[in-house]
């Protein structure tokens, strides 16, 4: 009885080792499990991003942050009247001053850009420095189709306000020409609240009482990644130039004319008026076109003079994002995605060598091959940050490839099929990397990469005779001829 339990025993032993269905289900547990250090590999890459972008954070905190031209809009208080009924019915009038709100009719906008990199630790982070000159006119006032009384306007009250998104980056004091005059500009601290930080110029309007005036201010400006501008002119044209070979440009518009070459480019916006999210002129209380710091819209007192509502400058804003040639983070994040699919095509070519040289390769040797493969992402994370993500692929795939390759050579003990497996192991690897090289292409070469696989591993099955034990190894006769004859005595 105990022989015929030891007999099942070993028979149910020979059978969980020798099993195709066990071994596969084994290797694709393990393959489910390697996705948890493959997570971890992934939050440790933005991890790293959240750092890069920290640092950005304290470099425009002591540079400038990114820049949002805005205006520049003619201001002028306006008193008016409005009937108030009680509830006995008494009708009292009450004087309320207004706003009213001029735009630009032209809007010409000149500005050469130098971006440049800093520099802290193995981070890097876009600065530019600028000059911008603006001139233009502004439209005039109407009258007639506002139902503006002449006698209330405000003319020696008059404001011109011109916005930026971060004055830290303000490099001279801005000098606005308006009407062949020159006027120093100065933080609004009153109730105006067109853009979040305001500088304005105080004319006295009320000699000529005009508004069709000309304009002309230059900035010098610096900040980080981004500089756009508002349209805010019945005509609006912007030309920038720059020396920067990776330009994006952004926002509501698209230029008109552009020319990238590697060192320098040069953006050409020219607008009507027709698709600016903004009236050439209002009344408002206290208008508001900026979004505050909460990124919320603050609230404006509107009079019952003019009920429209003004659009956020998100609306109506476009520029140019500098952006850095190479994201190593991006690209690395991209890598480790197809980190499942690597190793699960790894541990199929294994198991394919594995029945074809009739040699078995251990569990525990198949855990350690994917503990490489997750490895790999580390190395390509670290060296990436160093010398970019094209050479740290390089260094990575070679180092991989080539311990793995070491150790199924040593396993098999045999060259042949090693060379094989590391042939598979490059066409793998740079399989995935042309895969991270193409945007528009990049699902279909993928879908055809992985066709072909398929094929390929479907045409190997086929050359392996399942009804036969592929992985029972050949018995050795010089030494199981022994052993039968020292069972004959047993069983006489």
């Amino acid at each position: 009885m105990n022989n015929q339990q030891k007999t099942q025993q070993n028979g149910f032993r020979t059978w969980f080792s020798e099993s195709v269905i066990v071994k596969l289900c084994l290797i694709g547990i393990l393959t489910l499990l390697l996705l948890i250090p493959s997570g971890l590999i992934q939050n440790l890459i933005v991890e790293r991003q959240e750092r890069q972008q920290e640092v950005n954070n304290e470099i425009s905190d002591k540079w400038s942050g990114s820049q949002l031209v805005e205006g520049p809009i003619l201001v002028i208080p306006y008193k008016t009247t409005v009937n108030h009924k009680d509830s006995a019915g008494k009708v009292t009038t009450k004087e309320v001053l207004t706003n009213i709100y001029i735009m630009p009719e032209t809007l010409n906008i000149a500005g050469k850009v130098e971006p440049q990199l800093l520099h802290r630790g193995i981070f890097d982070a876009v600065v530019y420095n600028s000059k911008i000159k603006v001139n233009g006119r502004f439209s005039p006032l109407e009258l007639k189709k506002s139902g503006i009384n002449p006698d209330m306007v405000q003319w020696d009250k008059a404001k011109v306000d011109i916005g930026l998104s971060d004055l830290k980056g303000l490099k001279n004091n801005p000098v606005i020409k308006l009407a062949n005059k020159d006027y120093a500009v100065e933080p609004d601290f009153t109730t105006l609240s067109l853009f979040t930080n305001n500088l304005i110029i105080q004319p006295d309007l009320s000699i000529n009482k005009n508004t069709a005036l000309d304009f002309s201010f230059d900035l010098d400006l610096r900040g980080r990644n981004e500089l756009n501008f508002l349209h805010i002119g019945k005509s609006t044209t912007v030309k920038i130039e720059g020396s920067w070979g990776n330009p994006k440009f952004t926002g509501r518009y698209l230029p008109e004319q552009r020319s990238i070459a590697d060192k320098a480019f040069s953006a050409t916006w020219k607008m009507p008026y027709f698709n600016r999210p903004f009236s050439q002129q209002w009344m408002e209380e206290n208008a508001i076109l900026t979004f505050g710091p909460s990124n919320e819209k603050k609230e404006s007192r509107q009079t019952d003079i003019d009920t429209s509502i003004v659009p956020a400058p998100k609306d109506g804003s476009f520029g140019v994002q500098f952006i850095l040639p190479v994201d190593q983070y991006q690209k690395t994040m991209r890598s480790g995605k197809y980190s499942i699919l690597i190793i699960m095509l790894t541990f199929i070519s294994l198991f394919f060598t594995e029945l074809l040289n009739k040699r078995k390769v251990h569990l525990l040797q198949y855990v350690l091959i994917g503990a490489a493969m997750i490895i790999y992402y580390t190395l390509l994370l670290s060296f990436s940050e160093r010398v970019g993500f094209n050479i740290a692929y390089l260094i990575a795939s070679i180092a991989t490839v080539t311990l793995i390759g070491s150790f199924i050579a040593a396993l098999l003990k045999n060259k042949k099929p090693a060379m094989i497996f590391v042939g598979i192991l490059t066409v793998f690897y740079g399989f995935i990397f042309v895969i991270i090289q193409l945007q528009d292409l990049a699902l279909l070469f993928g879908s055809v990469g992985l066709f072909i696989i398929v094929a390929a591993l479907m045409f190997l099955s086929a050359k392996i005779d399942w009804n036969r034990n592929p992985l029972a190894e050949p018995e050795d006769s010089s030494v199981s001829a022994p052993a039968e004859i020292n069972s004959e005595p047993d069983n006489q």
